[in-house]
């Protein structure tokens, strides 16, 4: 077993800063949508506090964004551009989320500095944070103020098409959040990936006959 040092610390700061402002999203967000339904807290701080974590939460997208594009870890982002590579990867990782970990299958991919994403989690990663995240930011800052961006609003197809994009995005979010947690556990120990958030090392396996050294 050696140890990786795969999350460099603006990443691992933004990963929980994103994480918590998530959680208040979602919930923030439920009460808004079933308003009478929930009645956690009035709905007016529920607005306040969907609009501030907002701002924070594209703030902080905005410092994650800047430190990959000013960092060479960005080739942890760059596609796998030979495509039978990547869907025999990607075969060979659903099988052992499927069956393989239940039989302690061998993990079929291996990380390393610039190479931390098994091909499932680039694909899911790229599509969240390059596709999916932008257009909930860009969503969420037109419903924040109808009026000031009533233009923009009705060139997009008026203010429900931007709300059910809005919404079906908030509940692939929603359904995500769990799924990551549970593969969040699916290191070594249970807490392992957890740990590693916070200190930024991996631990990898060393493959027999390599140097265990990185």
């Amino acid at each position: 077993m050696h140890r990786i040092y795969l999350h460099p610390l603006p990443v691992r700061i933004w990963h929980w800063i994103n994480a918590a402002g998530f959680v208040l999203l979602i919930l923030s967000g439920l009460q808004l949508r079933y308003v009478g339904l929930i009645n956690v807290v009035p709905f007016r701080i529920a607005v306040a506090t969907h609009n501030i974590v907002g701002f924070v939460l594209i703030a902080n997208f905005c410092l994650w964004l800047g430190f990959y594009l000013t960092s060479d870890r960005i080739k942890v982002y760059h596609p796998d551009l030979n495509l039978k590579r990547f869907f025999q990867g990607s075969v060979d990782q659903a099988l052992y989320y499927g069956f393989g970990i239940f039989k302690r299958a061998p993990e079929p991919f291996h990380v390393s500095v610039y190479s931390k994403f098994n091909p499932l989690q680039a694909m899911t990663y790229q599509l969240i944070m390059l596709v999916l995240l932008p257009m909930q930011i860009f969503t969420g800052i037109l419903l924040w103020d109808l009026e000031r961006f009533a233009g923009v609003v009705a060139f997009f197809g008026g203010v429900r098409v931007i709300d059910t994009v809005h919404v079906l995005i908030f509940i692939f979010f929603v359904f995500y959040l769990p799924a990551h947690i549970y593969l969040a556990t699916l290191g070594h120990k249970p807490l392992t990936h957890i740990r590693e958030m916070i200190d930024g090392y991996e631990e990898e396996e060393a493959e027999e006959g390599a140097d265990a050294a990185e």
